[in-house]
């Protein structure tokens, strides 16, 4: 599959098209300057040069080398499908085919592939397997791991030009993040927990673009229930996150709950960037007037000053020609209360 072409993007569904590869907002806080591509070379070549000057350690600059190619490679790898959205699937390794949580991930993974939505998963046995399943070869995307142990690639991807094999699990976590549109966490190990809260934590400080996460538990299974009632008795109640830091996250034990969290966030909100200090939310309908009106009442707390505007594409993004026709919300965010920006991303979409 090549970059998608206005014919590939006409035989998907609408909700499986995401955002232009070459302007995503990578980090999530940073907002359109004046860095081009050429620009930021030249300041990464400026850094290998003042490393080499500063004596780095022989081990510093392994850890520096093998980042670099390990990125640039999965860069190349997932460049051509970055358009089309895709959905990361966490969970055990050591879940085995016949367990109520495989079929459910695979249920899970084969619906949202039928949405034309691929899957990443981190390539081994278990719920990644099972991910892979579902979404059959063509829709799977693996970022594998080397371990000393329990981690060869499933069969389903295996030998798959969509599989990287990474060293390093921040990069592996780098990419499993930046690459996604929506995050779906089974139950798991220690490794799956790692994973699910480093998400929540990248949303809640800002510092990933907001996507849906979802917490999926087997029919009738707790283990994630569970964890929420932890979350709320020791972290809501105890004073240690906000309230509406739940907003970031769903629990359920449904594929259909699950199924309709992930597309329902894109139903009328598209995409975000900042530009200057200004947060713009690409939006595929304009709000009426009572729509807008009952949001800035709403959502006031969030605004550093000023109010809400709808305006049509700012000049700042003239780089991203398939989504120049979409309206705009345009608002100067604090960019603290992350989960009151999650619940006005659903007041939209319930527009």
């Amino acid at each position: 599959m090549k970059n998608l072409n206005p014919r590939e993007a006409k035989d998907l569904p609408s909700e499986a098209i995401g955002e232009d590869e070459l302007e995503r907002p990578q980090p999530a806080d940073e907002p359109i300057d004046r860095f081009a591509g050429g620009d930021l070379l030249t300041v990464m070549r400026g850094t290998i040069d003042r490393l080499q000057r500063d004596r780095t350690a022989l081990g510093d600059l392994k850890i520096l080398s093998r980042t670099i190619r390990e990125l640039r490679y999965a860069f190349k790898v997932f460049r051509p499908f970055r358009r089309r959205r895709k959905v990361t699937i966490f969970g055990s390794a050591r879940t085995k085919p016949d367990h109520p949580q495989y079929l459910t991930a695979e249920g899970f993974a084969k619906r949202m592939a039928e949405h034309g939505w691929m899957v990443i998963t981190g390539a081994g046995g278990g719920i990644m397997e099972a991910g892979h399943k579902g979404a059959g070869r063509e829709a799977s995307m693996g970022l594998n791991i080397m371990l000393p142990f329990e981690q060869s690639s499933n069969p389903y991807i295996e030998g798959d030009p969509k599989l990287v094999t990474l060293k390093y699990f921040f990069t592996r976590k780098l990419m499993f993040v930046k690459e996604t549109s929506a995050i779906v966490c089974c139950p798991g190990g220690f490794g799956t927990l790692d994973e699910t809260f480093e998400t929540i934590t990248l949303l809640q400080t800002g510092k990933q673009t907001m996507v849906p996460v979802v917490l999926l538990d087997e029919p009738g299974g707790s283990y994630w229930k569970d964890l929420g009632v932890f979350l709320e008795k020791q972290l809501i109640s105890g004073g240690l996150a906000s309230p509406e830091d739940v907003s970031l996250y769903k629990i359920t034990d449904s594929i259909d709950e699950a199924i309709e969290e992930v597309l329902k966030f894109y139903r009328v909100y598209h995409s975000l960037r900042y530009v200057r200090e200004k947060l713009v939310f690409r939006i595929k309908k304009k709000l009426s007037d009572d729509r807008l009106a009952e949001l800035a009442k709403r959502f006031a707390d969030i605004l550093v000053e000023g109010t809400y505007e709808q305006t049509t594409a700012l000049p700042e993004e003239s780089g991203e020609p398939e989504v120049a026709d979409l309206p705009r919300l345009v608002f100067q965010f604090n960019r603290r209360n992350l989960g009151r920006l999650r619940m006005l991303i659903d007041f939209i979409n319930e527009s």
